[in-house]
């Protein structure tokens, strides 16, 4: 690990106790605190105040990681004291064909591409059957924009996918295809979140968001549902008693006003609707894609952005650390610099691995648990809703 933190330029002026880890690490980062040029930034979220997005722009334009990663490891203690959680679940993708362009998408296909697919609804409910064998208490479903599927095959596959277990949790289809379904199929947003929520729907997941910049937007995905429709479908949501996250996808030509105007309005819905279960930090991956060119994000920018987040959010409750896209070792590490969640077991993730995603496609629970047990947090199962499943005192060999 000290390795590791060296490479990432934070430990220049500290000697890293191999056995102490993390702990020594970071009580070592608050003292040197005292003298950083970030002091009223931490004594202004020590007194519970709301940093600005000048705030916001101050922390991402300063060289002082250290103390970045102190104050925000200071706002995720005062929001969930010393866990870290995560949850077994399934992501499945029931295509990836897609009317879309973006720039950064190495999963969409067209319909003349040989590595295309579409499951059917029984290939779909077979593939949730199997994971519900290793004690799932989540799907995660996203796919492309399908250009010829039929509204019922979504109404459908949910029903099925209920049927086999009605209390699993159905986190499915971004707030992008939402505005899809509604354009193809002469709805409204609401009427289709309504139809999707009386087929089984239970939540929404964070992806398309993107960056909710309009400059980037028509850059990187200009034929994609727009940043206030996103908003709007997720606003909606919210109004109907369902609970969603949302993403930032980071790394890429978005600038740092950019990142904080995009936590801006998402704080902004949250102090408007209370909905908003969970901020993701996606980072960009170039492989396979059309902004190949661009250097992925370093692991310093992923820790920068994740104590970023946690400070500027400061009302929605969880940041996540997503390990597929970090990698586990800097998911880890995020652990110290605001993140308090890891996703969970996931199983056969496509759209990272399709753009170079090097990481497992899967965790076992066991694993999960000694990573952040090593991270020096306390590991809690959880559910969609972060309901405790299985505690932190629970035997790392508790589920499969």
């Amino acid at each position: 690990m000290s390795e590791v933190l060296e490479r990432l330029g934070v430990a220049r002026q500290l000697s890293f106790c191999q056995t102490a880890g993390f702990c020594y690490f970071f009580r070592a980062v608050n003292f040197l605190i005292q003298r950083s040029e970030l002091r009223d930034l931490y004594d202004k979220v020590a007194a519970g105040e709301r940093i600005s997005e000048a705030d916001a722009l101050r922390l991402f334009e300063s060289k002082d990681l250290n103390a970045l990663g102190a104050i925000a490891d200071l706002a995720r203690q005062k929001k969930v004291g010393n866990r870290a959680s995560y949850i077994v679940n399934r992501y499945l993708n029931y295509s990836n064909y897609c009317i879309l362009s973006c720039q950064f998408c190495s999963f969409a296909r067209k319909k003349r591409d040989a590595d295309g697919f579409e499951l059917s609804i029984p290939q779909m409910v077979e593939k949730a059957r199997e994971a519900l064998k290793l004690g799932i208490t989540e799907l995660h479903i996203v796919g492309g924009l399908h250009p010829s599927l039929p509204f019922s095959y979504y109404t459908d596959m949910l029903k099925g996918l209920k049927a086999i277990r009605p209390g699993i949790h159905l986190k499915c289809f971004t707030a992008v295809e939402i505005a899809f379904f509604a354009d193809t199929y002469g709805m409204t947003d609401e009427a289709v979140l309504r139809a999707l929520m009386a087929a089984g729907l239970d939540s929404l997941p964070g992806g398309g968001a993107e960056i909710f910049a309009e400059r980037v937007r028509r850059k990187i995905c200009h034929d994609k549902a727009d940043a206030d429709r996103y908003l709007s479908i997720h606003r909606i949501a919210h109004g109907l008693g369902m609970r969603t996250n949302v993403t930032m996808l980071y790394g890429h030509i978005e600038t740092m006003a950019e990142r904080v105007d995009h936590m801006a309005r998402t704080r902004a819905l949250q102090d408007e609707t209370g909905g908003i279960q969970a901020f993701i930090p996606l980072a960009f991956h170039p492989d396979n894609n059309q902004m190949r060119k661009l250097p992925a994000p370093s692991a310093s920018d992923t820790l920068r952005v994740h104590a970023v987040s946690r400070l500027m959010l400061d009302n929605i409750p969880h940041v996540k650390a997503f390990w597929i896209a970090t990698g586990v070792e800097i998911a880890q590490m995020a652990l110290w610099f605001g993140a308090d969640d890891l996703d969970g077991t996931v199983q056969e993730e496509k759209i990272y691995h399709m753009a170079g995603s090097r990481t497992p496609e899967s965790l076992g629970t066991s694993d999960i648990r000694r990573l952040i047990r090593a991270a020096g947090r306390l590991p809690v199962e959880r559910d969609t809703l972060y309901n405790v499943v299985t505690p932190a005192e629970a035997p790392d060999r508790a589920r499969p």
